[in-house]
């Protein structure tokens, strides 16, 4: 049986499909269009090139065959020959297409599934590509949804215009959703898949608690008070940093709010997860003794190369300090970005007492002086051999205790010590054949050479072929773990800078690049922030530079 509709027909179904898919009116003829091609080939035959339009206002269909204009014909389904082409057309040349109009068909049950097929193809890729440009804007946005399904712990949501999931994973521990029920998430990513636009929520993003505040705390919205940053533990614990823009507003008090309104809200929205609202600072050790609290903390020690810090707590703050099962140190890692080393008065004391021991057995060793005179030098100050054989003699003369010809005794000890431990470690380095061109490096020395030889740096052109990290170590984030790689050099205080400057210099003693190279890349830096500065005048003053006098 013959399925047809009228003109009239046509257009409201279009109209009702594009209302009802939210997309534009156009698509969906175009959908109809390609419908009736397909349709159309398989009554004339695939290898014909058939067009099929449909005017939008009057519903009117015309079908038309082009064929191809040639001198001789193959294939009279597909092309004409020029002399029947100029009948039909006077301006007709080869290689030119002319549309031949085909009569009306009627769609049978299989034609009316084919074009079926082919419309709610197109509708749907369609409707996906809307669902994707009117969300991949909003990542990072809380959207609000209704919960449409749960599979295998994962949450369907129904957005109205689109559906998106969050994953078990992203939803906060011990929370349950189902069917029906409204929910608040992060819009944490959209992107293409092969089956449509995939929108990921998460309920456990450090940033939805951002966001939260940002709706509950006006000052937030407004720009006032700013989130610099945030640390969860999701459905347990959370540590949220903030700076006031205006000195006489409390940015903490602001997220609190009247008796607890504000962050009572977040906290409900979190299923009761506790939130600790921490003042921001720009200077490293304030900010991370206040997210360390509500421990006390007695003293801070900062390796900012690293970014490491000690702190040191009461022996009765330490397991506050630390929190349950380490969570409000780690958070407080995660909030500042610093590794957290905690230890207690006595345990820090008895490190120090043990640095001293240590400090001064190798006085007593290096300078084969008593117990006593290593104590001292210690006690004064002093780490190294190096420090004792090249300070100021006045320096040492001056310990209490000590006269001139004891400082030079001492010195003068200090220097055949390190000149013996250098023959030691040159002959170390031989053995390992680490070659001598590796010397002409400045800041190298020979217990360097050793270090770097049992890392199977052997050369110059091994030298110049590292990387800062290979040398001074680097760190590695694996989730809230942090994994310390340390390189050859890191024993020997040098910082990533130097290692870089190292392998510059290897690389021009080696012959990779030239001084004029090396001196050349820092010019061009020192010219493009020049630059910036030029455009930050000529937008922000009346005339350009050139005028400006």
């Amino acid at each position: 049986m013959a399925v047809s509709a009228n003109k009239l027909e046509l257009l409201q179904i279009a109209d009702a499909v594009a209302r009802e898919k939210q997309i534009d009116r156009a698509i969906v003829i175009e959908a109809m269009e390609d419908a009736i091609q397909k349709a159309a080939r398989a009554r004339y035959g695939q290898e014909t090139e058939i067009r099929a339009e449909i005017n939008p206002k009057s519903g009117e269909t015309r079908l038309q065959r082009l064929l191809l204009v040639v001198d001789e014909v193959e294939n009279p389904a597909t092309q004409i020959a020029l002399v029947d082409a100029l009948a039909k057309n006077p301006d007709a040349q080869v290689g030119d297409f002319i549309a031949d109009p085909l009569p009306p068909i009627e769609f049978g049950r299989v034609a009316t599934q084919s074009a079926k097929q082919v419309i709610v193809q197109k509708v749907r890729e369609a409707e996906r590509d809307r669902q994707y440009e009117e969300y991949k804007d909003r990542v990072g946005d809380i959207i609000n949804g209704i919960v449409k399904r749960a599979e295998y712990g994962n949450v369907i949501v129904d957005l109205g215009r689109g559906e998106a999931i969050c994953r078990r994973d992203q939803l906060i521990p011990r929370e349950v959703f189902r069917p029906g029920d409204r929910i608040r998430a992060y819009v944490m990513d959209v992107r293409r898949e092969p089956r449509g636009p995939q929108i990921f929520l998460s309920r456990t993003h450090p940033q939805f608690t951002a966001m939260l505040f940002r709706q509950e705390v006006p000052e937030i919205y407004d720009g006032v008070i700013e989130v610099k940053s945030v640390a969860r533990d999701p459905g347990s614990r959370a540590k949220i940093a903030v700076i006031s823009r205006d000195s006489s507003i409390d940015p903490v008090g602001a997220c609190v709010g009247m008796r607890g309104s504000r962050v009572q809200a977040v906290v409900q929205e979190l299923q009761g997860e506790k939130i600790d609202i921490i003042p921001w600072s720009p200077d490293a050790a304030t900010f991370i003794v206040n997210a360390l609290q509500p421990a006390e903390v007695a003293k801070v020690v900062l390796d900012e190369d690293s970014e490491r810090i000690e702190v040191v707590v009461p022996d009765e703050q330490l397991s506050l300090a630390i929190g349950r099962r380490g969570q409000n140190v780690r958070l407080a890692s995660q909030l500042t970005g610093w590794d957290i080393d905690i230890l207690t008065e006595a345990e820090e004391s008895e490190r120090r007492q043990k640095e001293f021991q240590e400090r001064t057995q190798l006085f007593v060793d290096g300078l084969n002086v008593d117990e006593v005179v290593g104590q001292l030098l210690a006690s004064e100050g002093f780490t190294s051999m190096e420090e004792v054989a090249y300070v100021d003699l006045d320096e040492i003369a001056s310990i209490e205790g000590f006269d001139e010809e004891t400082a030079e005794e001492i010195q003068a000890r200090a220097r055949e010590n390190l000149e013996e431990l250098e023959r030691r470690n040159d002959e170390a380095r031989r053995e390992l054949g680490v070659e001598d061109d590796l010397r002409e490096v400045p800041g190298m020395t020979s217990a360097m050479m050793v270090a770097l030889g049992k890392d199977d740096v052997k050369n110059l052109e091994d030298f110049a072929g590292s990387v800062p990290d290979d040398l001074v170590g680097w760190v590695e984030k694996r989730g809230s773990e942090t994994v310390r790689h340390t390189g050859p050099l890191a024993e020997f205080g040098v910082s990533r800078a130097d290692a870089e400057q190292m392998i510059m210099t290897a690389r021009v003693l080696a012959g990779w690049i030239t001084e004029e190279d090396l001196n050349g890349d820092v010019e061009d830096e020192d010219e493009i922030e020049a630059g910036d500065e030029v455009d930050e005048v000529v937008a922000d003053g009346d005339e350009p530079l050139e005028n400006a006098n």
